[in-house]
């Protein structure tokens, strides 16, 4: 069987989908029956053209081609005038092509990328954040096609044809393969016999709009391309069940086509004796710089321990980390004034008023935000916390969570129905919406009695067999089902 597996995301960020992407083409490359292979597709960036498959070039010209492809992948916007005209030209040429040619009912070409004496680039660029070294053979020696076209460039073509009475997507030549997978509604079209598989993360553009950046941006080119897929007739791997009861309540006639396979967690994330007295050191090496930090620790500041609350996600309104913050002040203030708060994740958008919310105590001491954190000190981290926070709005999985879980960590999390599928009896829970429900369920878990012992105890065993569901030979398994149903479908 084979199989052509979008990696876009894997070219940005840490964790999310991008980990993801890393994780599922990692567990696809393992399975036997599948040949597997990437597309290489920048967000925004026009790529030369790679090798030909049906025109013969010599050793030195495909290396030549093959060069070029990185060095437009990794170049910078510092650029002189006429490297910025050619820049214009090739995003405005290579669209319009495009339109083109879906317009005349003609395939968009997809070259080759073969990784041979470009290894180092595909492991670092790619995959190095996510996997550990013993698959770097393994990653590295798999072929890649190649999209020139930018992700964005496409979905910018199907709103502008729109507005003309259709939306148009290209149809990339995928006649060479079964499936091809992607992450997220895709703004482009499979050749037959080429069947789709949707990864599709969540609903949150279209049902949760006024959460997103850019919302009318998003919400139209998530819906448009994800409309295009469905009466395509492309299949959905939904993360979980409340993704694809979202998914189906938009477009019914996807249920028969879709199933729920849960997002596989990292091997990173494992129950490891570590002593609790890094906490400040990784504090202080891992604090964001761009914060406001005044008062708080240094190293020889504390020598032991530390109590403190966790949560690990990007700031942005949705993650609702004031809420968090509105709790966590009331229990400072009343019988817990030595209790710290840690916020792991980059800044999103929107998120001035929540580091505003931040600043006085970021200056004064006791709020720490932190930003590229390895999983090394991240495991540490969730293991040691009194609690990791998930006190999101709305996800389609969350991660964090279930890493915690993993690390030997307890879970508090938001009500909601995501959060009881993925982390079950696992978890103690409170409404989004009511930081007092948030405050009195940290207080059963930070007061000093047995019964708070023992509920941490219970939490953190009922977490081992939940962080278990998502290890990466289970979910592995589940897609070998999968592809092999939809291939069969296919023929």
């Amino acid at each position: 069987m084979r199989v052509l597996l979008e990696l876009r995301p894997a070219l940005d960020g840490h964790a999310g989908i991008p980990q993801e992407t890393r994780l599922l083409f990692r567990s696809l490359a393992s399975l036997p029956a599948v040949e597997l292979e990437g597309l290489i597709q920048s967000g925004n960036k026009v790529l030369p053209a790679g090798a030909s498959g049906s025109k013969q070039l010599s050793q030195d010209a495909v290396i030549d081609r093959q060069s070029r492809i990185v060095v437009a992948l990794q170049q910078n916007d510092k650029v002189n005038r006429l490297e910025w005209l050619g820049q214009v030209a090739r995003r405005v040429g290579a669209p319009l092509g495009m339109v083109v040619r879906s317009a005349l009912g003609m395939r968009t070409d997809l070259s080759r990328f073969q990784p041979k004496h470009f290894e180092d680039f595909v492991w670092r660029s790619m995959f190095e954040k996510s996997l550990p070294l013993a698959d770097r053979e393994l990653v590295t020696s798999k072929a890649h096609r190649v999209a020139r076209v930018p992700w964005a460039a496409m979905h910018m073509a199907g709103l502008l044809t729109l507005r003309l009475g259709h939306a148009l997507y290209p149809r990339l030549d995928t006649r060479d393969f079964d499936v091809f997978v992607v992450e997220t509604p895709f703004p482009g079209r499979v050749s037959r016999p080429t069947r789709m598989i949707v990864r599709y993360h969540d609903a949150i553009p279209l049902l949760m709009p006024h959460t997103i950046q850019k919302r009318g941006y998003h919400q139209a080119s998530h819906f448009h391309a994800l409309r295009r897929n469905v009466r395509d007739g492309a299949w959905f791997a939904c993360v979980s069940e409340a993704t694809r009861s979202d998914l189906v309540s938009i477009f019914p006639e996807a249920a028969e086509r879709s199933v729920v396979i849960p997002n596989i967690v990292s091997h990173q994330y494992h129950d490891e004796p570590t002593p609790g007295s890094r906490v400040p050191e990784v504090l202080w090496a891992r604090r964001n710089r761009r914060a406001p930090h005044g008062g708080g620790l240094t190293p020889p500041d504390r020598a032991g321990g530390l109590d403190y609350l966790l949560v690990v996600s990007t700031i942005e309104p949705r993650k609702n980390h004031q809420a968090v913050i509105d709790a966590w002040e009331r229990l400072r203030t009343s019988d817990y004034p030595d209790l710290h708060l840690v916020f792991v994740g980059g800044l999103g958008w929107d998120h001035e008023s929540t580091v505003a919310r931040m600043t006085p105590w970021l200056e004064r001491g006791g709020l720490h935000l932190l930003q590229n954190v390895p999983a090394e000190d991240l495991r540490l981290l969730y293991r040691h916390a009194r609690a990791t926070v998930c006190p999101s709005f709305a996800e389609g999985f969350d991660f964090a969570g279930v890493e915690a879980m993993r690390s030997g960590g307890a879970v508090a999390a938001s009500d909601i129905p995501v959060h009881r599928e993925v982390y079950g009896d696992a978890a103690l829970y409170f409404s989004p919406y009511a930081p007092s429900e948030l405050v009195d369920v940290l207080a059963r878990l930070l007061t000093p009695s047995a019964a708070a012992s023992k509920l941490r105890q219970d939490l953190v065993e009922f977490g081992r067999l939940v962080g278990s569901r998502y290890d990466a030979k289970v979910i592995a398994g589940e897609w070998a089902g999968f592809l092999t149903r939809v291939a069969g479908e296919a023929a």
